[in-house]
């Protein structure tokens, strides 16, 4: 609901924000066109937000976008923050964007104890801000480093290191290992940043790592 009390916001699913089908920006300007939509609002995770929809429309509106729906809000992965990697940026050093596609297609949504964000970067200059996301993956000259515990909310946390220069299938393994061992150790509504204060990273890397 937004803040006149009346409307509402939809953001349909845009995995990494990448659109191949520009058909799908023409449908969904059309969409919030035809359904009265105060505006559209590109979102800090990658989507497209109609805002302003009536609540008797909502609905009808999702039946013609035809697409998945996000998940702004819940106890659940939010989104997968991907920058433009190998696949556009020529600075880029690994393939962060079939990465973060992979990963998307595995756990976005999926129900963990917190709100959950995750990101991956193709290089060190970290476009996608893994370093202040509960999981981040940055690309390097060496593979990939996964970073967890990063929080950019009302008590913010810079990430920490939990390994360095993996294979993007190790890397798919290693988030396996990091949500498995958050869903069993975390408290309910516990962020990952608050789980590794109250855990510390070492024991952690222990448990993860041996």
């Amino acid at each position: 609901m937004q803040r006149d009390k009346k409307t509402y916001a939809i953001a349909p699913h845009i995995p990494g924000g990448i659109i191949l089908d520009f058909n799908v920006l023409r449908n969904i300007a059309d969409v919030a066109e035809k359904y009265g939509a105060q505006a559209l609002k590109i979102t800090g995770e990658q989507r497209i937000a109609i805002i302003g929809i009536e609540a008797d429309k909502i609905d009808e509106a999702w039946e013609e976008l035809a697409m998945p729906k996000g998940h702004p809000i819940g106890l659940c992965l939010h989104g997968i923050k991907i920058c433009p990697a190998t696949h556009f940026c020529k600075i880029a050093q690994q393939d962060a964007v079939t990465l973060g596609l992979e990963l998307d297609k595995k756990y976005y949504g999926v129900d963990l104890p917190a709100k959950f964000k995750m990101a991956v970067s193709g290089c060190m200059f970290s476009c996608s801000e893994p370093a202040i996301k509960d999981i981040g993956i940055m690309g390097t000259p060496k593979g990939y480093t996964v970073m967890i515990g990063g929080n950019a909310g009302l008590k913010p946390r810079l990430a920490d290191k939990l390994v360095e220069n993996l294979t993007s299938e190790q890397v798919m393994s290693m988030v396996d290992k990091i949500i498995n061992y958050y869903r069993e150790n975390a408290n309910s509504r516990e962020r990952m940043a608050r789980m590794v204060e109250r855990l510390g990273l070492e024991k952690i890397k222990q448990d993860l790592l041996g």
